[in-house]
């Protein structure tokens, strides 16, 4: 009986934690140049920075998505790099690099806790 409870609590726990923590699910989806997943970790507006172009304030969800799929088909993106990642008080920092066959690209992450899990809620790229 003990280790049915013990065994319940855990995986509990792990669900959780899972729930909350959606940062090793949005690296993968970066490493795999995975747009369509990686925009499912959005934030219903975010504001996004694309290189050359003006930043766009409170963007829509798909919008962002979209845009972000044709960054990364344009620029040949085939990975990431991940360079540094702090979490303080439900907000947590990405920084890395896109990776294609020139110099690529830097990317930065902000992600806020909504909802009991971790959303993008702004996406930069140079």
């Amino acid at each position: 009986m003990k280790n049915i409870i013990l065994t319940l609590v855990l995986g509990l726990t792990l669900v959780s934690f899972k729930s909350f923590d959606n940062s090793v699910a949005i690296i993968n989806a970066l490493k795999s140049s995975n747009t369509e997943e990686l925009s499912k970790y959005f934030d219903n507006y975010i504001d996004l920075k694309l290189p050359e172009k003006a930043e766009i304030k409170n963007m829509g969800k798909t919008q962002a998505g979209f845009a972000l799929e044709g960054f990364f088909k344009d620029n040949g993106i085939k990975g990431f790099e991940l360079l540094s990642q702090r979490d303080m008080n439900g907000t947590m920092y990405l920084a890395g690099k896109l990776l294609n066959d020139g110099k690529g690209y830097n990317i930065t992450l902000l992600l806020k806790t909504k909802d009991a899990s971790q959303q993008i809620i702004t996406l930069r790229i140079n």
